[in-house]
């Protein structure tokens, strides 16, 4: 899956909800993705989600993205209870984000890790660790207030950083982050969720859901058309 930059300067966050099965510290604020069962909630402990955001944004002139082959897959479970354009966990811009001040640079935390987490050096050829510019912190959202919509919580405290910006080369065509893990017999590695021509969410499961597994939100940038007709096809279909 190939992506397209506009600009020198790409957000890559990640949001701890309710989801990666990361061992981390055990006295973290309840943070929830929404369960799979109507007006339910994912226990946040030891749980947790790993989203993240790429920005881009200019008035330059880039070439057409090359058409490129896309396919379908049956998901696991019931689809989405939703829009996904409507939903906290698929849309970010929900959400929303707050700059912070911090480390320009990796920090370790702490605490276990996933050796089959998806991999922010995937998404550039080759592959590269690039500079981070900004930081951000990004809203918890409360699914337990004004059911079954929610609301807006405060900023995820629990680490300084949920949200980054990265530098990258206008026009550069990136790739979802790299995992190894297929997700069906095909060899297919990430299933999308919500797409349009900005903005792209997709999981590295097969359920229409953030509630299990790694989800990545993709934002402000060209997703290639041939994704987003799919897409829309198969959304209006019933998902």
């Amino acid at each position: 899956m190939l992506l397209r930059t506009h600009r020198r300067t790409l957000l890559f966050g990640f949001l701890f909800l309710a989801v990666m099965l990361l061992a981390m510290a055990g006295n973290q604020a309840q943070l929830h993705a929404q369960s799979s069962a109507p007006g339910e909630t994912v226990p946040p402990e030891p749980y947790q989600l790993f989203l993240s955001l790429i920005s881009v944004n200019s008035g330059q002139t880039i070439p057409p993205q090359q058409p490129l082959v896309y396919s379908s897959l049956s998901v696991e479970g019931a689809p989405t209870d939703r829009p996904a354009e409507a939903h906290p966990d698929l849309n970010l811009s929900i959400r929303g984000y707050s700059a912070t001040s911090g480390h320009l640079g990796l920090v370790n935390y702490g605490g276990d890790t996933d050796p089959q987490a998806p991999q922010i050096d995937g998404m550039f050829g080759p592959p590269r660790l690039p500079g981070f510019k900004t930081l951000f912190q990004v809203y918890d959202w409360d699914w337990a207030c004004n059911p079954p919509d929610g609301c807006r919580g405060a900023l995820i405290s629990d680490y300084p950083v949920t949200l980054l910006e990265m530098t990258t080369t206008p026009g550069e065509t990136i790739s979802i982050p790299r995992r190894d893990p297929q997700i069906d017999a095909a060899g297919y590695r990430a299933l999308v969720l919500y797409a349009s021509e900005r903005r792209l969410t997709i999981t590295y499961t097969r359920r229409d859901s953030a509630a299990v597994g790694y989800l990545i939100h993709l934002e402000d940038f060209d997703v290639n058309p041939g994704l987003v007709a799919l897409y829309r096809q198969l959304d209006a279909a019933g998902r």
